[in-house]
C-alpha cells in the first residue's frame, strides 16, 4: 500500500520545510507522494516544497474545506495523511504510520535534498488497535505549542484530530472554519503525536484569531444566530477563561498558558461581536 501526504499552504516558508522533512521517510520513488495545493504564496513556500519533492498545484483560494478536498482529490495513494503546514510528524509517529500503511521508513541520515528518499514496501501487522483491514481512519494527538511552549492543560492536550484515512473513505466536511475529516467506517487511535507549531508569536496568534473569529461569525449567522447578545459577547468569554484556566488546569502552563487562555476568551468575544455586526447588514428571512 502507498501513502499520500496532502497539505494546503499560503506563505508558509517558515514552516513548510520542517513539515515536509518530517514525512520524507514515508514517501518516495512511486511508493508515496506529497500533494501540496498552494493558494498563491508570495514567499519561498513553493520553491522549498518543490526542492523537497512535493507535487505543487497553484489554485485560487476556495476556503479551508474545499482547498483540502482539492488536495485529496489529486492524491493517488491508498492512504491519506492530511497535515497543516505548521505541523511536524514526530519520529515515533512516523514509525506508527509506517506500520499501518505497510512501509519501511527510510533512514533520515540518507537524505538528499531535492530528491526523494528510497522506500521499500513490506507487509507488516499493526502493532496495536484495530487492524489495517478493519480501521478506515485514525485519530492523532497534537502537541500544541504557544510562544514555544507545549501547552499540556486547559483542553489543548491531547487535541485529537482524524488525519490518517483510506483515500476512498474520507473527505473534509464543508464548513468555513474548524474543518473536520469524515470517514465512512471504523476508526482507531494512534499513540504518538503531531507537533503543532501553531503560534510562535503573539502577533501571529492575534492575526489568526481575527481571521477565525470572522469565519466563525459567518458560520454562526448562517446557522441563525443574530443580534447583540451580552451573554455571548461578555459572559461566555469570561466563563470560557475560568473553565479552561482554572478547572482544566490551564494555569499549570505558566505565563504562556495565562496569555493563551486570556486571548482565547477574547477570540470568543470577537466572534459573537462580529455575529452582531454581520446580522445588522444581512437581511433576515422575513425581510
Amino acid at each position: 500500500m502507498t501513502l499520500s501526504v496532502v497539505i494546503i499552504t499560503y506563505n508558509e516558508e517558515a514552516n513548510i520545510g520542517r513539515t515536509l522533512k518530517s514525512v520524507l521517510p514515508l514517501v518516495a520513488n512511486g511508493h508515496g507522494e506529497i500533494i501540496l495545493v498552494d493558494s498563491g504564496s508570495t514567499d519561498r513556500t513553493v520553491e522549498i516544497a518543490r526542492s523537497l519533492g512535493a507535487q505543487v498545484f497553484i489554485e485560487q483560494w476556495k476556503g479551508y474545506a474545499a482547498q483540502k478536498n482539492s488536495a485529496i482529490a489529486k492524491a493517488s495513494g491508498d492512504w491519506i495523511l492530511s497535515l497543516d503546514a505548521d505541523e511536524e510528524v514526530e519520529s515515533e509517529l512516523v514509525s506508527e504510520i509506517a506500520t499501518i500503511v505497510g512501509v519501511k521508513p527510510a533512514d533520515p541520515s540518507s537524505a538528499v535534498v531535492g530528491k526523494p528518499w528510497c522506500l521499500t514496501l513490506e507487509n507488516r501487522p499493526l502493532a496495536r488497535g484495530p487492524s489495517a483491514s478493519e480501521a478506515y481512519g485514525y485519530w492523532v494527538q497534537r502537541k500544541n505549542f504557544f510562544l514555544g511552549r507545549w501547552i499540556r492543560h486547559g483542553g489543548f492536550w491531547p487535541d485529537r484530530k482524524l488525519r490518517l484515512f483510506r483515500r476512498d473513505t474520507g473527505h473534509i466536511a464543508e464548513r468555513a472554519v474548524h474543518e473536520v475529516i469524515k470517514v465512512n467506517g471504523r476508526t482507531g487511535r494512534l499513540e504518538h503525536a503531531l507537533l503543532h507549531h501553531a503560534y510562535p508569536t503573539l502577533a501571529g496568534y492575534t492575526d489568526h484569531m481575527n481571521r477565525y473569529s470572522s469565519l466563525g461569525a459567518e458560520m454562526a449567522v448562517a446557522e441563525g444566530h443574530r443580534g447583540f447578545s451580552f451573554v455571548d459577547i461578555v459572559v461566555r468569554p469570561m466563563a470560557t477563561f475560568i473553565y479552561n484556566y482554572f478547572f482544566r488546569l490551564g494555569f499549570l502552563d505558566g505565563r504562556e498558558g495565562l496569555l493563551l487562555h486570556l486571548y482565547h476568551a477574547v477570540y470568543v468575544s470577537w466572534k459573537y461581536a462580529k455575529v452582531w455586526e454581520l446580522s445588522r447588514t444581512k437581511p433576515t428571512a422575513n425581510d
